[in-house]
């Protein structure tokens, strides 16, 4: 079963956190500070709830810190109606955020959705390589290249290029791509594909014309453009 690691100076918390997710078959490992959590991440940490006010080391610097050295998907946990965290977060490379106070049943099918998406490369071993124009995305590794470059992206980056590379052409909506790829419903005010696909956009090489990858569509979503 997945090992998740909890960072978060509330002990309380972390304590019924990992009561509930260790009921639901996770190992789970804590940390009480972003420096401790630093330290606590490894290649076994499959992925990690971050809170956003911590002592010693924020979640936002605890974050910036960690996509130096470490994809691992990460939840941030956010206080309620904190949207520069959320926004910043996101920027950084956050899988996802939940506001505080959420429920259990939230937080397991946020956490499900995550994991479904960063281990379904055991499923798609069969796939060895999507290619499209100039971009070539392999599922088993979970790596992908533009121009023959190796391009660094976070779980939830590959995941997005993954699902343009498939549907080239077509309009995709903001409501289509939350379902699809982060595995929940868009909620009102919720930025996160944007600030995903935003991110997406600035670690894609500029095309040789100089012509956009991805068009945003105003009020409809957006299109992976087709003609070269």
């Amino acid at each position: 079963m997945a090992h998740i690691l909890l960072i978060d100076d509330d002990t309380e918390l972390t304590g019924l956190l990992k009561e509930v997710l260790t009921l639901e078959g996770y190992h789970v490992s804590e940390a009480n500070d972003g420096e401790a959590g630093l330290e606590a991440i490894d290649k076994g940490v499959d992925l990690v709830l971050l809170d956003v006010m911590m002592p010693k080391l924020n979640g936002v610097e605890t974050l910036k810190r960690l996509r130096e050295h470490w994809e691992t998907p990460v939840l941030m946990l956010t206080a309620k109606g904190d949207e520069i965290d959320r926004v910043i977060g996101l920027e950084l490379g956050a899988d996802d955020y939940l506001p505080k106070p959420f429920s259990d049943r939230e937080l397991l099918a946020r956490i499900r959705a995550i994991l479904r998406r960063t281990q379904s490369k055991s499923s798609s071993k069969n796939i060895d390589c999507i290619e499209y124009q100039d971009i070539k995305v392999f599922p088993g590794k979970q790596e992908a290249y533009c121009q023959e470059a190796y391009l660094e992206l976070t779980t939830t980056e590959f995941a997005l290029l993954s699902h343009f590379v498939q549907h080239p052409g077509e309009t995709l909506t903001k409501e289509t791509l939350s379902l699809d790829v982060l595995g929940k419903r868009l909620a009102a005010f919720d930025r996160a594909i944007d600030m995903h696909v935003s991110n997406l956009r600035k670690k894609l090489p500029e095309k040789p014309n100089g012509k956009p990858r991805i068009k945003t569509l105003r009020g409809r979503g957006y299109l992976f453009v087709e003609e070269d």
